[in-house]
């Protein structure tokens, strides 16, 4: 018989990595806003005193964590998922914009950024519903309601025009792909976006004759070929009707800058000054740090603010900077035992809804991380998406760090019972 201490322990290199991860983000926030030409004073009207502040707060709350009986986060999944709807609701009537989008919620001088408690309160609510042993992903009316639960948030975020936020529900699905739904619910998207980003390059018309040897190649390898033709025409009218939609899409929905910055990318234009300037500055700063960088708080793109938002969107250039390729492997190194950790302890975990919890905040994570250091790197759009745990950002900062305090209760106080 084990030691039943050993049980109720916390796990070691989950909570070890995420203190490291949240150091590492409070000296990178210092770092992007340490200026050579004064002396440090502690001042928490600046970026890094509010997200010391952010930070003690998360702390505290971590601690009620730990002292509260977990089922009280699993019985009131419902209500806290409600709560952060009705966040999204007052910040959509009453919030303030900020970078073209209505996303911030302003009250008593502290600006919430109200989607960061929406991906929380969602990520409890799908463990919540489809921890029941009746729930079906297979049946429709069981996925329509598993879709709802993220679409309600995700809906109300796309109004408020932050459409960053926006991918980040989107990524929810990987929870229901986990749970059995079918692959297309992803690959159909990953389709649709390749479709978009070659129409853009080339042109609805030879993306269309492209689509059309496919679908002819397609149709003399398959060995059912008459019983498939209806399929295949179906996929390709729908397919041929996205491809002239792109144009439209583009034009009348995106708003200006978004086009810019995609028009960037693709390297259809040249903008150094304006939408590409971000994107060549961190290119700039990643490469000139070598491969060990130039010392803590030495990093001359990061001091002489050649970065916008080098405290939040582009945190991993000043990282990148300062500590080179050895540094940033670190940092990649350290989300990659987060994600891993927390995938190991899901999925040999036997109760439902640590397990479908844990996919949920890896969903997140995982996206955030991707979309941010992509941006950074270049080859994604820059949506304005934080590096967990690292960018500038109290909101943010204290939802992940509650979102990995919730986690380890529930995995430490529930992996006895089923032992």
């Amino acid at each position: 018989m084990q030691n039943s201490s050993f049980y109720k322990s916390y796990d070691k290199l989950l909570t070890f990595v995420l203190l490291l991860l949240v150091i590492t983000g409070m000296m990178s926030v210092f770092s992007a806003e340490y200026s050579i030409n004064s002396d440090f004073q502690l001042d928490f009207k600046t970026g890094f005193g509010k997200q010391l502040l952010w930070l003690f707060v998360s702390i505290v709350l971590f601690g009620i964590v730990v002292i509260v009986d977990v089922r009280v986060f699993i019985n009131l999944s419902y209500v806290i998922y409600a709560l952060t709807i009705l966040l999204l609701l007052a910040t959509l009537a009453t919030g303030q914009v900020i970078s073209g989008s209505k996303s911030w919620l302003v009250i008593g001088g502290f600006s919430m950024q109200t989607s960061e408690f929406a991906k929380l309160g969602t990520a409890l609510a799908l463990a919540k519903y489809l921890d029941n042993s009746h729930v079906n992903i297979a049946n429709r009316k069981h996925l329509f309601i598993s879709l709802m639960i993220i679409a309600v948030p995700l809906g109300l975020i796309v109004l408020q025009r932050d459409f960053g936020s926006a991918v980040v529900f989107a990524a929810f699905i990987l929870v229901l792909y986990r749970q059995g739904l079918s692959g297309w619910f992803i690959y159909f998207p990953l389709i649709a976006a390749v479709i978009f980003i070659v129409t853009l390059l080339i042109g609805p018309i030879w993306t269309s004759v492209i689509i059309t040897i496919i679908a002819v190649i397609f149709f003399f390898i398959i060995s059912d070929r008459m019983r498939s033709l209806a399929l295949i025409i179906t996929v390709f009218i729908i397919t041929v009707s996205l491809i002239f939609s792109v144009d439209y899409v583009f034009n009348n929905i995106l708003a200006e800058h978004q086009k810019t910055r995609i028009n960037v990318l693709l390297g259809k234009e040249i903008d150094l000054k304006g939408a590409g300037y971000n994107m060549h500055q961190s290119l700039i700063a990643i490469g000139s740090g070598g491969f060990t960088g130039k010392g803590y708080l030495n990093g001359t793109q990061t001091k002489l603010n050649f970065i916008p938002e080098q405290s939040t969107d582009f945190i991993f250039c000043t990282i990148a900077e300062e500590f080179g390729l050895l540094g940033s492997l670190f940092l990649v190194g350290l989300f990659t035992v987060l994600i891993l950790r927390i995938l190991s302890l899901s999925e040999n975990h036997k109760f439902r809804f640590t397990r479908i919890y844990g996919y949920g905040i890896i969903s997140v994570i995982l996206i955030h991380y991707i979309i941010n250091i992509g941006m950074a790197l270049g080859v994604l759009p820059v949506i304005g998406i934080p590096l967990p745990f690292i960018s500038r950002g109290g909101t943010s900062l204290l939802t992940f760090i509650l979102m990995i305090a919730i986690f380890l209760k529930l995995e430490r106080e529930f992996r006895h019972y089923f032992n």
